[in-house]
């Protein structure tokens, strides 16, 4: 039966209520632990097709006619065009289109950061789409553009409105504190550089416009398309059945998609429009830098007293102000807490959501001012956490849906016990420690989201829903998923997926919100299936409805014998039978979150200031596992992720100009395989309770939030050195055990 609800629904700590209409979920969870398919390891359905180059990516497409869009963008971080000539341009051979900021919104002749674009050509190669681009006649007036964080804030130049929060009274918590840590953490923007570089191919089929774009999140490009060019929503089609990363940075239409577009409208052709890795590394998004001021205080026991933080987030020129100061707010059990958040706009390329945004920055700082507080203390960190461990929200006073931390905690001790033997094989100028840093993060996901399964006469099974795999292995999960359901082997399941003309509505890839989401639908609309397949078995073998059941693809009876499920489905030869699912509501009055702990091991060159992370453990609490080794992949790749993160990756400015310096992949410091560790991996594994027909959250995200801190307190354990700032390069390892040794020269003790 449909149901008509008002829920509330989380996508990377933004919040909105909304009314969806979902079918009544009368499915009781599974047991826990590992079943028949689900909770037990599955290679990838996609991965042959990945491996052997037959996954068709946004970046291969070669449609007939296809024209090639290139575009003029902003050299500048802050200027006006005084005169733009497009004639130029569309003299040179084999252009066959033109478009200026009087032809599209997202063209501007007063561009205010670095990359903005101010016109596009679209011509039959891509060399004479740029040549073309060169040769337009334009002048810039420069004007100047405003690039430091103290300037803006006095200006109050500001994205959007601080964010403010308080509870208790902080000051008062500070003044009954035995010790107090005042502190200033700096972190970097960080560019995504996916492999797949943003781009969207259009063409228009009559009134209808196909997009073909590489994007997690299909529906979200079909309705700003829609609106842009006042189309019906039905009227665009979006298509991504293969994506070659996006971590965040793809979850909206951007100008190139516009762009294409309206080259496509004006030509009648079909254009592509991608970003070469230099534009990537410019007008893609970025994580935001952000500049921290902690004050932590705690009784001689541990036990916090106040938590005050202070975060500028320095967004560019537009963007959203991400949850930094989530960290401060909900991770631990204490009473006074203040926080306020700005999010400042400079002349500087504007952020984009980029894996975990804001906590993982929020944590850095969190984590590293409480094992400093440990230290002046003198107090075990694994232990402070322990004893200022949250038991409900402490922002709202909502019980979690579930927290298994304390659990987490548990698993970690033998890890966090290795310390001992990590200092003792300590020498020369190389010193080694161990660190440790928690993490909570979102991964509810909610309605709506919405699948379809058919089974054919021939007994296989294809899911249906218009969702996206963006490389995080989804594919696979709902293949399992179905094949749990209905009791048959995963090889005999599709899932076809990737375009808002053949599938339901199915929510952002982002959040980690794709499984949490998608996966109660896909089961539900499996179950729809049994049922109906129940039913008629019950007709053809004239016996009860209650007696028989689906187990390794046969029809049982309680009563004795077995159909095999073709024997069903052969009857109806081209017949099919088809379910129908929805995800159903979050559990009302409760938080849904995701918790977890990571140890790092570290080396440090004392002379050189060279930092090794030699070995990461990783445990969370995420639910449900549908796939093991999808999961252990996706704890891997957000640590290395992070890695680069903390120790190499920085997008560099020029001061001066606001211009990108790390443009290219030889400039900009990605991780390579050497500089990845051991990393071991653990799930707690049991489901939430209370978080619908699974009782599974997300995985996207968590590995990614404590690794920085975790790593820069082994660094801490290993030298005495407070580092503040990340990345941790030479310089700024080599910085800090400066100011240990000046300290210690003082008399004051390097771990205040």
């Amino acid at each position: 039966m449909a149901r008509l609800i008002r829920t509330e629904k989380e996508v990377e700590g933004r919040y909105t209520e909304q009314w969806v209409v979902v079918e009544e979920d009368v499915l009781e969870q599974w047991p826990e632990g590992p079943l028949q398919t689900v909770g037990r390891p599955a290679t990838r359905v996609d991965g042959l097709a990945r491996a052997r180059g037959e996954a068709r990516y946004t970046q291969d497409l070669r449609l007939p006619g296809m024209l090639h869009a290139a575009v003029l963008r902003s050299p500048h971080a802050r200027a006006r065009v005084t005169r733009l000539d497009l004639e130029p341009a569309m003299a040179m051979a084999g252009i066959r289109g033109v478009i200026g900021p009087s032809d599209l919104e997202p063209l501007t002749n007063e561009p205010n950061y670095e990359g903005e674009a101010v016109a596009a050509v679209a011509a039959d190669t891509v060399a004479q789409a740029r040549a073309a681009v060169e040769a337009i006649d334009v002048e810039w007036e420069v004007l100047e553009p405003l690039l430091d964080a103290e300037q803006a804030l006095a200006q109050k130049s500001f994205v959007t409105n601080p964010r403010d929060y308080e509870r208790g009274d902080v000051e008062r918590g500070l003044a009954e504190a035995d010790a107090v840590v005042e502190a200033e953490y700096r972190t970097q923007s960080v560019l995504h550089n996916a492999l797949e570089t943003h781009q969207s191919a259009c063409e228009w089929e009559g009134d209808t416009l196909v997009v073909y774009t590489s994007t997690q999140f299909l529906w979200g490009v079909r309705d700003e398309v829609a609106k842009a060019f006042q189309l019906p929503k039905d009227k665009v089609r979006v298509i991504c059945r293969f994506m070659g990363g996006g971590f965040g940075a793809k979850g909206s239409a951007g100008d190139y998609t516009m762009i294409a577009a309206e080259l496509a409208k004006r030509t009648g052709r079909p254009v592509h429009c991608r970003l070469d890795r230099r534009e990537e590394n410019v007008n893609s998004g970025n994580r935001n830098p952000t500049i921290q001021k902690l004050r932590l205080g705690a009784r001689s026991d541990g036990t916090l007293t106040a938590i005050d933080a202070e975060y500028e987030c320095l967004l560019g020129w537009d963007g959203w102000l991400p949850p930094t100061a989530g960290p401060a707010q909900m991770l631990y059990a204490c009473e006074n807490v203040r926080t306020v958040e700005r999010g400042v706009r400079l002349n500087t390329p504007p952020m984009d959501a980029f894996r975990a945004p804001g906590f993982v920055e929020g944590t850095f700082g969190l984590e590293c001012a409480l094992d400093e507080l440990a230290a002046k203390l003198d107090l075990d960190p694994l232990e402070v956490r322990r004893r200022n461990h949250a038991d409900h929200d402490p922002m709202d006073e909502r019980p979690f849906s579930a927290k298994e931390l304390m659990e987490c905690y548990r698993r970690a001790e033998p890890h966090w016990e290795r310390r001992h033997e990590v200092r003792a094989r300590s020498e020369g100028p190389v010193q080694r420690g161990v660190g440790l840093a928690t993490q909570l993060w979102y991964g509810g996901g909610g309605p709506p989201s919405y699948a379809w399964v058919r089974l054919g006469g021939d007994g296989t099974v294809t899911v249906v829903t218009a969702m996206q795999d963006i490389g995080t292995g989804t594919r696979t999960a709902m293949a399992q998923i179905a094949a749990e359901e209905l009791g048959i082997p995963l090889e005999r399941v599709t899932v076809e997926l990737g375009d808002t003309a053949h599938g339901p509505y199915a929510v952002v890839s982002g959040g980690s919100s794709t499984t949490p989401s998608m996966g109660p639908a896909v089961r539900s609309a499996a179950a729809d299936v049994g049922r109906q397949l129940i039913e008629i078995a019950a007709q053809r073998f004239e016996t009860e409805e209650r007696v028989l059941r689906l187990e390794n693809g046969k029809i049982v009876s309680d009563l004795g014998g077995s159909w095999a499920i073709e024997d069903i489905t052969g009857l109806l030869e081209d017949g099919q039978i088809l379910g129908n699912g929805a995800r159903g509501p979050n559990p009302t009055g409760m938080r849904v979150l995701t918790f977890g702990i990571q140890v790092a091991e570290v080396a440090v060159d004392m002379e050189t200031g060279e930092v090794v992370v030699e070995r990461i453990y990783a445990v969370h609490d995420v639910g449900r596992v549908i796939n093991p080794l999808g999961a252990e992949s996706q704890i891997e790749g957000g640590i290395i992720q992070a890695i680069g993160h903390t120790l190499s990756e920085k997008r560099l400015l020029d001061p001066q100009t606001g211009k990108v310096l790390t443009r290219t992949l030889d400039s900009y410091k990605l991780p390579t395989f050497a500089d990845v560790p051991e990393i071991v991996a653990e799930l707690v594994d049991k489901p939430d309770a209370h978080l619908t027909n699974l009782g599974s959250k997300g995985l996207g995200e968590p590995p990614i939030v404590p690794t920085a801190a975790a790593i820069v307190n082994a660094i801490r354990d290993a030298t005495g050195a407070d580092v503040r700032e990340i990345p941790v390069d030479r310089e700024t390892m080599l910085r800090a055990l400066a100011e240990a040794r000046e300290r210690e020269k003082r008399g004051a003790p390097a771990a205040v």
